[in-house]
C-alpha cells in the first residue's frame, strides 16, 4: 500500500492511540489545538476499565480492548495499564439489575449477585447489588503517553498550539490552515477532535455527526470513616453516583451528571459537587469532611450514544474518530485497531462489527 499523509486533528486518548496504530505504515501528523496533548477529557477521566460501562454495544469494543491493556507488548513498556479492582452495581429497584444483567446475557461478562452490605461497609439498607470481578483502574497517564512515544518512534509527528480554522480540498488531498496562519497538507484527514468534532467537520465541507458535548463533574473528598483501600468502584445501575477509592482514605465520587454544554476548557459547578455530596450522604452513613479537588470533562455523544468511527459518506478522503462519550479510554486499543483497519492496516479485533459505528448510520 502507497504511504499516505494523514493528519489527525487531535492528540488526545482517540487521535494518540489511532497514530500508534497507522505510524508504522503512513506519514502521520497529530494536530493538537492545546498547549499539551490529552488537556480535556483524556485528562479529566475517571480512569477505569468496565466491560458493564457503555452498555452492551459498547461492551465489545471494551473487552477486545482488555488483551492490549492488561498486557501490553514490549513496545508498550511490556508492563500492564490495569489493576484489577471489581465493580459493584448497585439499586434500589431489583428490576434494574435484572435488566442489565439481561442486556449481557451470552456476552461473556461475568455478573454475579453480591450481598452489597457485605462488600461497601456503610452502605445503607435497601440496595441491591451485581457482582463484575474484572473491573479495573486504568493507568490513563502511562497509556496515553506510551501511545504518543511509539508514534513518535515511527515517525509521527506532533505539533499542539496548532488549531485547524479552515481546510480546502487540494486535488485529492487537503490543504489545512492552522490559527498561527501556517499551513500543512494531507491525503486523509481524522477528525478525532472530542467535544470540537462537529466543528471539524463543518470546517472540512462534511456534515455534522449531532455529536454533543456534557459535562461530567467528579469529586476527591475524604469521608470519615475513610473508604477502605480494597473497596471496589461502586455504580448506581440506576444512573446517579458512582464512586471509588483513592489513597489515603479518599474517594472519587461524581453524581453522574450529564449536562448539555459548549465545547471549551470546562469547570466543575458548586451544584454539581453539592449534588455528589448529597446523593453519597443518601446511599452510605459515611459523613463527607473535605472536598479536596474538584473538575470536570466533556463526554461527546452522538444521539444514538455510539462512537463514529470510519470514512464520511459524502466527503473524499476524511474519517470520524469521535463521539466516544465516557468510554473512549477503556475502548481506545480495540477502536484504534478497527480504525486502522478501515484505513486499510491490519485487522478488525474479533467481536468487533465496524458497522455499529459508521457514520453512514447518521445520515441513513
Amino acid at each position: 500500500m502507497t504511504r499516505r499523509r494523514v493528519a489527525i486533528i487531535g492528540a488526545g486518548m482517540a487521535g494518540a492511540s489511532l497514530a500508534a496504530r497507522i505510524a508504522p505504515h503512513d506519514d502521520v501528523l497529530l494536530l493538537e489545538a492545546e498547549a499539551q496533548p490529552g488537556f480535556h477529557a483524556t485528562g479529566r477521566s475517571a480512569a477505569f476499565w468496565s466491560e458493564t460501562y457503555g452498555g452492551p454495544l459498547i461492551q465489545p469494543l471494551t473487552t477486545a480492548s482488555g488483551p492490549f491493556l492488561h498486557a501490553p507488548p514490549a513496545e508498550f513498556g511490556g508492563r500492564s495499564f490495569l489493576k484489577t479492582r471489581g465493580e459493584l452495581l448497585i439499586a434500589r429497584d431489583p428490576a434494574v439489575l435484572d435488566a442489565l444483567a439481561a442486556g449481557f446475557a451470552g456476552s461473556g461478562v461475568p455478573i454475579d449477585r453480591r450481598d452489597p452490605a457485605a462488600t461497601v461497609p456503610g452502605l445503607r439498607d435497601g440496595w441491591h447489588a451485581l457482582w463484575s470481578p474484572g473491573c479495573a483502574d486504568i493507568d490513563v497517564a502511562a497509556l496515553h503517553a506510551r501511545y504518543l512515544a511509539f508514534a513518535r518512534r515511527h515517525g509521527a509527528g506532533l505539533r499542539c498550539d496548532s488549531r485547524l480554522v479552515a481546510t480546502r480540498r487540494d486535488g485529492s488531498g487537503w490543504a489545512l490552515r492552522l490559527a498561527d496562519g501556517s499551513t500543512e497538507t494531507a491525503d486523509i484527514l481524522v477528525n478525532a477532535a472530542g467535544a470540537w468534532a462537529d466543528e471539524v467537520a463543518v470546517l472540512a465541507g462534511a456534515r455534522a455527526a449531532r455529536i454533543r458535548p456534557y459535562r461530567r463533574t467528579v469529586v476527591q473528598v475524604r469521608v470519615d470513616p475513610p473508604a477502605p483501600a480494597d473497596l471496589p468502584l461502586v455504580v448506581d445501575a440506576a444512573g446517579s453516583f458512582y464512586f471509588k477509592p483513592e489513597p489515603g482514605g479518599r474517594l472519587w465520587l461524581s453524581p453522574h451528571d450529564e449536562t448539555p454544554d459548549r465545547p471549551h476548557d470546562v469547570a466543575a459547578e458548586e451544584i454539581d459537587v453539592a449534588l455528589a455530596i448529597d446523593r453519597l450522604h443518601d446511599a452510605t452513613d459515611w459523613r463527607v469532611t473535605a472536598v479536596e479537588r474538584r473538575w470536570a470533562g466533556l463526554r461527546s455523544f452522538a444521539p444514538d450514544r455510539l462512537p463514529v468511527y470510519g470514512f464520511d459518506r459524502d466527503v473524499p478522503g476524511y474519517f470520524w474518530c469521535a463521539g466516544q462519550g465516557g468510554f473512549g479510554i477503556q475502548t481506545a486499543p480495540a477502536a484504534a485497531a478497527m480504525c486502522a483497519a478501515l484505513l486499510g492496516h491490519g485487522d478488525v479485533p474479533p467481536g468487533v462489527d465496524p458497522a455499529l459505528y459508521s457514520p453512514y448510520r447518521l445520515s441513513e
